[in-house]
């Protein structure tokens, strides 16, 4: 997993990014709220661990902004020295998933950060999986559309999966080449725009199938549900609407 971490503290932000390191997690750190913020909000991460006391603003105020302007319900770790009863439903109230104090133990971060990862994808042990008029076969790897098996390469079969299991989250290149072709993340390549050109065609995304890629000026991708709001309210002209990769020979 990605994880975005606010701590301030370096000793404990290196202590923390060792021990994920050593489960196999990526977890980058932030000293104030200000730039983890920034961060969370250009970048695609599954997990936030946070901080309360940090030299900015608190880490309940970075949560509620988190919540406000991230429209996926990204799983939050509170971590942090303050443990009452009070501090703990406050936090819960403004939206985070857990709460753990520190000091904390190894295996114990690792096993709540787990446990909120598979509440986070209820989905990834089902078989076959219904998203609107698209049936997902995981274990046959196959996708219909309203009955019909779609004729997908590999490759197109792991990005549409990935796509339908983070619906709503923008999910930048780098972040789709790490987790949908194992690339490092600076390696330049436009095989996630061919990919995404390629598959608006092949998986029919329109507003009569109920979903549609849509491309984030500068940033990435988000796979959105389309509603009539989304269809009525949709602004032509806007760099967002606009920004349609073009791409040649794909």
């Amino acid at each position: 997993m990605r994880i975005a971490l606010l701590e301030d503290q370096q000793e404990q932000a290196q202590h923390i990014q060792s021990i994920l390191s050593e489960r196999g997690h990526h977890c980058d750190s932030f000293p104030t709220g200000q730039s983890f913020l920034s961060a969370v909000l250009h970048r695609s991460y599954d997990l936030m661990i946070l901080d309360w006391q940090i030299p900015d603003m608190t880490g309940i105020d970075v949560l509620k902004s988190v919540r406000a302007q991230i429209n996926w319900p990204i799983p939050v770790l509170f971590l942090t020295q303050r443990d009452s009863e009070s501090d703990i439903v406050e936090a819960l109230d403004a939206g985070a998933d857990d709460f753990l104090a520190k000091p904390a133990r190894a295996a114990e971060l690792v096993a709540r950060i787990n446990a909120l990862a598979r509440r986070a994808n209820p989905n990834n042990e089902k078989e076959v999986l219904k998203y609107g008029p698209f049936e997902v076969n995981t274990q046959q790897r196959t996708i219909a559309l309203h009955g019909e098996q779609l004729t997908l390469t590999d490759k197109d079969f792991d990005l549409t999966l990935f796509l339908f299991q983070n619906q709503c989250r923008l999910l930048t290149r780098e972040v789709l080449l790490e987790r949908v072709w194992g690339l490092a993340r600076d390696i330049n390549t436009r095989t996630v725009d061919t990919h995404m050109s390629r598959l608006r065609r092949r998986l029919g995304l329109n507003p009569e199938n109920g979903f549609r890629i849509k491309t984030i000026y500068q940033r990435g991708y988000r796979l959105e549900a389309m509603t009539a709001e989304i269809v009525d309210g949709d602004l032509a002209g806007t760099p967002e609407a606009n920004q349609e990769v073009q791409v040649q020979n794909d």
